[in-house]
């Protein structure tokens, strides 16, 4: 796995956020773009020759296979790949994650056009996808990295495109498992339930003292 720390404070982290974000955030824009726009053929093909430059431009210096997760010199992690919450990451709604009063983790995240399933209502595998990020973000709320060994969800409404609410917390941890709840929900309405296990891998247990 690409876990990688780079010697820089949280004041770097920010200001490389600050450079990289902008460029991603219209990368974002342009895919929303790209879905609704009616503009005639001939400026299709044009708008493809331009980013096709722009791609080139960008890859002239790039990093190869995965992108990782990097960490600063405060452990402060960086998922900037992320699907989820990569600030990279363009196909990302973004998601937020914030910390509520009670320890939950909580976020707000507005879905668009490149979300959509069923007509106007957001794609259930794209709320999986923020479920399962915001459960894992719960689960690890301890500061012990664990993965997803099964999520269970229940659609119980549509949920519009628009904003959507997602909260998360863990409810037990037994051993190595790690018990975890969350909802999506548009308004008032609950619309997705999850249930997950997550499990603390091998080399982040807690070891066993050598009996002599």
């Amino acid at each position: 796995m690409s876990f990688r720390f780079v010697d820089i404070d949280d004041a770097e982290m920010t200001r490389r956020r600050e450079v990289v974000e902008p460029l991603t955030d219209a990368v974002r824009d342009l895919l929303d773009a790209v879905i609704r726009t009616e503009v005639p053929d001939s400026e299709i093909a044009d708008a493809a020759e331009s980013v096709r430059a722009v791609t080139e431009r960008l890859r002239r210096v790039q990093r190869d296979g995965p992108y990782g997760v990097e960490y600063t010199r405060t452990r402060t992690g960086m998922p900037w790949g992320n699907p989820a919450v990569g600030v990279r990451n363009a196909v990302a709604p973004p998601m937020r994650v914030d910390v509520a009063d009670d320890g939950s983790r909580c976020s707000e995240v507005n879905l668009g056009a490149a979300y959509e399933g069923p007509p106007g209502l957001v794609h259930g595998g794209v709320s999986a996808l923020l479920l399962d990020h915001l459960l894992g973000e719960a689960a690890g709320a301890d500061g012990t990295p664990s993965f997803t060994g099964s999520i269970t969800l229940r659609y119980v409404a549509a949920a519009p495109l628009g904003t959507v609410h997602l909260r998360a917390r863990t409810d037990r941890i037994s051993g190595p498992k790690k018990f975890v709840s969350g909802t999506l929900s548009s308004g008032d309405d609950v619309c997705v339930e999850a249930d997950a296990v997550f499990v603390i891998p091998r080399w982040a247990r807690p070891t066993e003292p050598t009996a002599t």
